[in-house]
């Protein structure tokens, strides 16, 4: 099972480590990628069964954006919350600080703006670009988006390659405690309570091992749900995540945002209402259908989508919505009653998953035809 160094690869670390994979006769061999493109590679190629994945790139290649494609599978979310989006020193110590005052700068003095995400549709370009128009700045027409691999956003940005970036903890807090970023946006604060990771597999692995994938999704439940039972486990699996061969930094850049203690490398520190979550009595878990088709809207609104696809239809293709049912009512998981949840964004926008064609359409800041793949 291929991962990222991430904090949110802690449940498939964790399942491996604490021998609940075994418990359900499989063994998870945790094997840490290098980038999110690797993930993608050696997930199709079949060298990965499984992979801790961004929700949209399993979307991705299942569209063939940018990509050869493959029809690919979603059998179960790892957890919600808990990016972030870093502004570089240098733009605090002009002012900004926010999406507005990052705006404001933008137009006092124009120049090439760099902004960092970790792969094209992957879930930091869509907090990246939905952040930064929540302000007005359009993030093709305005700045430059560069694709760089989470574990190197720090060194990216004391190289001064980048003015700011959109990842996955640890690394924001750790370029806070070095002193070379700020804290401008939590990703929960573009959309709370958001999805992130997620179980992915190509379709040919979901349908040919239908066996292995429920017994996988049952060992990841049980290790979400040991994660959030107390403040010791989350210490436990701060400490074992920090290993060298798992994300290799500090337990310092781990620990305090899983506990939701938050500090921006301005002075300011708070307690965060939406933190990375892993189970949240299984709520967390559900591959909702909805979760999914905004990730498709945001390709339709971004440019990565030519026409309109069938929302509906895309999204039950990739989620293996029953699949996961019948793991979580194994373990006494509550599941939940619909497929589709709501949720209203930074600019005040509500998504539900109805009507996804106007709402794609809707947005005041939108790519220009030419930017359309």
């Amino acid at each position: 099972m291929g991962f990222i160094a991430l904090t949110d690869c802690a449940p498939v670390v964790m399942a491996s480590v604490l021998g609940f994979d075994k418990k359900y006769g499989v063994t998870i061999v945790p094997r840490r990628e290098a980038s999110w493109a690797g993930v993608r590679d050696r997930l199709v190629s079949g060298d990965l069964d499984l992979a801790h994945a961004l929700y949209g790139l399993v979307y991705g290649v299942h569209l063939g954006l940018g990509s050869p494609q493959a029809d690919m599978a979603i059998l179960m979310a790892l957890n919600r919350n808990g990016q972030g989006l870093t502004l570089s020193r240098r733009l605090a110590d002009k002012g900004a600080i926010d999406a507005p005052s990052l705006a404001r700068l933008m137009a006092a003095e124009p120049r090439g703006y760099t902004f960092a995400q970790t792969f094209p549709t992957g879930t930091h370009a869509m907090w990246l670009y939905y952040w930064l128009a929540s302000a007005g700045i359009d993030p093709f027409a305005n700045a430059r988006a560069v694709t760089v691999p989470p574990p190197q956003m720090v060194a990216s940005m004391r190289a001064g390659h980048v003015d700011g970036f959109s990842a996955g903890e640890p690394w924001n807090h750790r370029a806070v405690i070095d002193g070379i970023g700020v804290t401008a946006a939590t990703s929960q604060q573009v959309w709370p309570d958001h999805p992130e990771k997620v179980l992915g597999a190509t379709a040919d692995f979901a349908d040919s091992h239908p066996n292995t994938c429920r017994a996988v999704v049952m060992a990841l439940l049980e290790t979400c749900r040991w994660i959030e039972a107390s403040v010791a486990n989350k210490t436990r699996m701060a400490t074992t995540i920090a290993a060298p061969e798992f994300l290799n930094t500090p337990v310092d850049a781990i620990l305090p945002r899983i506990l939701g203690r938050y500090q921006d490398g301005l002075g300011r520190t708070w307690d965060d209402t939406h933190p990375m979550a892993f189970f949240g009595d299984g709520a967390v878990n559900a591959p909702y259908l909805s979760d999914g088709m905004w990730f498709l809207t945001q390709y339709r609104r971004w440019g990565l989508l030519r026409d309109h696809p069938d929302y509906l239809a895309v999204a039950s293709s990739i989620h293996r919505y029953a699949l996961y049912a019948d793991a979580a009512g194994a373990l006494g998981i509550a599941r939940p009653g619909s497929a589709f949840r709501s949720s209203r964004l930074i600019d005040g926008v509500l998504w539900d998953g109805q009507d996804a064609a106007r709402y794609a359409d809707a947005f005041d800041v939108r790519a220009s035809s030419a930017a359309v793949a």
